[in-house]
């Protein structure tokens, strides 16, 4: 089933032919050389879905039992935890689809060659993630997720907007470094050793974009008028309300015959949510600080979404304050 974004965006060439930024060169020539094969992958791995699980951590049971699973008993716990797996990987690869269409965007319209270059190997970089997530969820997860409705949501906003660096900024800065940080998370929070190996050669993968990201947008909003910088401050808020609202997880209350107001609402108060959702945002903050995104208006509206771990003194020194 296709989606369409209609939007119309300008096409940049650039006859210098000469290198500029040493930092995108050393970029470029880092992913050249980490290429990987989808085919060296040993897809002959076993993934056990739906089997009894090992206990969790202690902090994690104790969320259990304060969930709306816990009158199932303990095996309502292993239920979630696979149908979680399913759906983050479900969602790596819509989000994975959208950010192989923002590269190639990007080729056409970055201003300088240099950054053609990173973004010419981060198309290989997405085609490769995309068959990757594709295969594992076609062979090993019984019932993939579709995009949830936040996600596409975010990804509409992104794709539709004519602008390079606001593309780049949805993308790269957002969508990318969640997933850089999720794959991070991998080994604690999924269950079989070939989803753990896929999420660690991606990650590496999207470690360079999200870097290509930063070097493109860096000193960029110095330049910009004061209205022009709100807008994007405008962004960075309303993609990170749906990154929030997104790992409410009402898709998975939803397929586990949950109350559907009840699963939110317990994601959106219990410790061990929050934590979680905290840990995936940490990149992100650290790249808007990075680019100089991270203003007073935007660190408030973070912390009111409960984003920010550490919403105080951490970011005011990266702030220079």
């Amino acid at each position: 089933m296709s989606f369409v974004v209609p939007t119309q965006v300008d096409t940049t060439l650039n006859w210098d032919y000469e290198a500029t930024d040493p930092r995108l060169m050393a970029l470029y020539e880092r992913a050249k050389s980490a290429q990987w094969k989808v085919s060296d992958v040993d897809w002959t791995v076993d993934v056990p879905f739906g089997e009894p699980l090992p206990d969790d951590s202690a902090f994690a049971m104790a969320a259990f039992a304060d969930s709306p699973l816990a009158a199932r008993g303990r095996p309502a716990w292993d239920d979630f935890r696979w149908e979680f797996q399913s759906w983050m990987v479900s969602q790596f690869l819509h989000g994975e689809q959208a950010a192989l269409v923002v590269a190639a965007r990007l080729v056409a319209a970055v201003p300088d060659l240099d950054s053609k270059f990173c973004a010419a190997t981060q198309v290989v970089d997405e085609a490769r993630h995309v068959e990757v997530f594709a295969r594992y969820l076609r062979e090993k997860i019984p019932e993939p997720y579709e995009v949830s409705p936040p996600l596409r949501e975010l990804l509409t906003d992104i794709l539709s907007d004519p602008r390079w660096d606001v593309t780049a900024l949805g993308m790269q800065i957002m969508v990318e470094a969640i997933a850089m940080a999720s794959f991070r998370l991998s080994n604690s929070s999924f269950h079989d050793p070939l989803i753990k190996n896929l999420t660690r050669l991606v990650a590496r993968d999207e470690a360079r974009h999200v870097t290509f990201g930063v070097l493109s947008l860096r000193g960029l909003y110095d330049q910009l008028t004061t209205a022009e910088r709100a807008e994007r401050e405008e962004l960075v808020l309303d993609a990170a309300s749906l990154i929030r609202q997104r790992f409410l997880l009402g898709d998975i209350w939803q397929r586990l015959e949950v109350d559907r107001a009840e699963g939110v609402s317990f994601a959106a108060s219990h410790d061990l949510m929050i934590m979680y959702r905290q840990a995936v945002f940490s990149r992100v903050a650290a790249a808007l600080g990075q680019i100089g995104l991270m203003t007073h208006r935007v660190r408030v509206g973070l912390d009111k979404l409960g984003l920010l771990r550490f919403a105080g003194e951490r970011l005011r020194v990266r702030e220079g304050r």
